[in-house]
């Protein structure tokens, strides 16, 4: 089967010191890029964190200090990356999680607009999570009919996912699928980009880190700590040292981006009679 493409899709996979963006780095990228004929490219990078790999880590993708240390930083690689890239749609395992706000945050941090608002998200995890609940080691076993010999390993993860897809895309061809919340029947798994991105990774989310979401009124509103579940604006009005606060905090650059741009709307716009 070929993917049904108006621009290329990148399926990425990402290897890390840890799992905690504000301070962890990237070690690994690997990239498998359908273009729209269906042709594949393929590039990996090793790259250096410029902080020792936790034990933890090393455990699972086998990377090493040792293995890494003349490798480039990702602020020297980050052009030839985001080139390769070029106007791809994202797709992964657990990209939205994990990868997409992961990358975005190395990006800001080497002073590199990477702009994920004009491309679509397509997370190969939720398509398997919502239609057979399982790791991605099982997807493809079970999709695939064998076992993954080159687990967690960047590029291997990534063909893996490329294939899960496919297989994906053969299997719930015309198969129903109820949406739990409200118990609406459709057939949502078919060749089209645009609408497997709005199955498998529309949320209420405003930033990638889910710090920020919009409520049941479409209404910015804090998703974490003591302003949990109240309106952002609400938060500016009586407390508006907060945004100071989260600024100068280990929030992803993406989270403040997003912060920033509510802050300034709210203060351009007349609040219980002026303007700030």
């Amino acid at each position: 089967m070929k993917l049904n493409l108006k621009r290329p899709l990148a399926f990425f996979d990402l290897e890390t010191t840890g799992l905690v963006m504000a301070k962890d780095k990237i070690i690994e990228i690997a990239i498998l890029k359908v273009n729209v004929n269906n042709s594949i490219e393929e590039k990996s990078w090793l790259i250096n964190p410029e902080m020792h790999i936790p034990a933890e880590s090393t455990a699972i993708h086998k990377i090493t200090d040792e293995m890494v240390k003349d490798k480039p930083t990702f602020k020297q690689v980050a052009h030839d990356i985001l080139n390769f890239l070029g106007n791809a749609d994202l797709a992964g395992y657990n990209i939205i999680k994990f990868d997409v706000p992961f990358l975005t945050e190395e990006f800001a941090k080497a002073n590199i607009d990477f702009d994920v608002e004009k491309r679509k998200f397509l997370d190969v995890q939720n398509i398997y999570h919502k239609m057979e609940p399982r790791t991605l080691r099982a997807a493809y076993k079970f999709y695939c009919g064998s076992d993954i010999v080159d687990a967690h390993e960047a590029l291997g993860d990534a063909r893996s996912t490329y294939k899960v897809l496919l297989a994906q895309l053969e299997r719930y061809e015309g198969i129903d699928y109820e949406d739990p919340h409200t118990g609406i029947v459709s057939q949502p798994i078919v060749n089209d980009i645009d609408k497997l991105s709005d199955f498998t990774c529309k949320s209420n989310n405003v930033d990638l880190g889910g710090f920020i979401v919009y409520n049941s009124k479409g209404i910015a509103t804090f998703n974490f700590g003591k302003h949990k579940g109240i309106e952002v604006n609400e938060v500016f009005k009586k407390e508006p040292q907060y945004y100071d606060w989260m600024m100068k905090g280990s929030f992803p650059e993406q989270t403040k981006r997003i912060l920033t741009r509510l802050y300034t709307e709210f203060r351009m716009t007349p609040q219980q009679g002026r303007l700030f």
